[in-house]
């Protein structure tokens, strides 16, 4: 809760901090601070204090109702060289001038500001909560945003298991294209040129092949084979919105083995049942219980291998998925302790089967949450390990 005499800040690089950048809307690569003063009643006034540079941009693109810059709270000794000191001392300045005594922040609030507003003897106080659900729920142009990012990224991911579907394998069983090894980084390469035509950028691609797609975040390397599942997971972010997209699939080429198949069947159900499981007012917990009970009764593992476990061992060892939208992983979870589930959610619902014999398999779609169900945000990508 927020006293009526208390003010809100925030602080930050919005072009950094996501949480202040979904409460302003503008994207600037300097330290900013927003205000929202005290009110009893009705929407608070926002003052959005930034470089004078600035201004003009901020003016027609961010939400706020007032806009200044730290010069124009200069406090007696002057302000810092230090752009983010300065921002933090005319914050300061700005709320004694009109007599604010106690604030709120949120919990990405900056302990530089929290210093200068403490010196200023202006009592501060976080509120851990403050403006995540606000965040969380989606409107209309997050999700076409989302949407977007999401249909690329099944594009990227369309490119790849192609790519390692219809090459050629040698005598040993390693893969080659054009003449030339298939690697997973060669693999990635592919993904990121594919990704920065379209626009977007792309950290570091999971292209994992064999026992190393065991370990469901190894990256992978070195040369990819026949009849061995490779998991590709690619999540790329929109240069020009900042909304991600989170996609996985596996691919096989040739021969799949018989145990491969059982992994596959099984994660392709227990997909189906988190599926059937998230709608507004569910648990994250609960949609991830409704893929450990597929899980647990095809006879694999849930949680990390028990100690001396061998490699043939194989389990799910992640939660069912995590929110999506500004950042990559973000709430809620879709784990044990996974809250109630909010219209406008995306997540992702991604489970896995791993063994560090074989290798991985993990399928996984971005979803929007609504009263009635799941809502897919791609174009329906295929879900099997043959790809030509």
């Amino acid at each position: 809760m927020i006293g009526h005499d208390e003010a809100v800040v925030m602080a930050g690089v919005p072009a950094a901090n996501m949480l202040l950048f979904h409460r302003i809307r503008f994207r600037v690569g300097d330290p900013v601070a927003l205000v929202e003063w005290p009110s009893a009643g009705g929407p608070r006034r926002r003052t959005l204090i930034l470089r004078d540079i600035e201004m003009d941009r901020a003016r027609q693109h961010a939400k706020a109702d007032a806009f200044a810059s730290p010069r124009d709270f200069e406090p007696a000794g002057g302000l810092s060289g230090d752009r983010e000191t300065a921002t933090a001392q005319a914050l300061a300045e700005c709320l004694r001038r009109q007599s604010v005594a106690k604030v709120v922040s949120d919990r990405t609030f900056p302990a530089i500001f929290q210093h200068h507003l403490l010196a200023a003897g202006i009592a501060v106080r976080c509120e851990p909560g403050l403006f995540i659900a606000d965040r969380r729920a989606k409107d209309d142009q997050e999700l076409a945003a989302i949407r977007e990012s999401q249909l690329m990224t099944e594009r990227a991911m369309e490119l790849a298991c192609r790519l390692v579907a219809r090459a050629s394998a040698a005598a040993d069983g390693t893969l080659r294209h054009g003449g030339e090894p298939l690697t997973s980084e060669r693999v990635r390469g592919e993904i990121d040129a594919f990704l920065a035509r379209q626009g977007f950028e792309n950290p570091r691609s999971i292209v994992a092949g064999g026992p190393q797609g065991g370990d469901c975040h190894n990256d992978g390397t070195g040369p990819l084979r026949t009849e061995q599942p490779v998991i590709v997971d690619i999540f790329p972010r929109s240069k020009s919105t900042g909304y991600w997209g989170d996609s996985t699939r596996c691919v096989v080429h040739g021969a799949v083995p018989a145990e491969v198949v059982r992994m596959h069947a099984t994660v392709v159900q227990a997909k189906a049942a988190a599926m059937a499981a998230a709608r507004t007012g569910v648990t994250g917990e609960a949609v991830h219980a409704a893929t450990r009970r597929v899980i647990e009764a095809a006879g694999f593992g849930m949680g990390m291998p028990p100690a001396g476990a061998p490699a043939t061992w194989c389990g799910m060892v992640h939660g069912t998925g995590h929110g999506l939208g500004l950042e990559v992983h973000e709430p809620p979870l879709l784990d044990r302790g996974g809250p109630d589930l909010v219209t406008g959610d995306v997540v992702t619902i991604e489970p896995g089967l791993y063994s560090h014999a074989l290798g991985g398999i993990r399928i996984e779609d971005a979803v929007a949450i609504t009263p009635s169900g799941a809502v897919n945000l791609g174009g329906g990508l295929q879900e099997g390990l043959d790809w030509r």
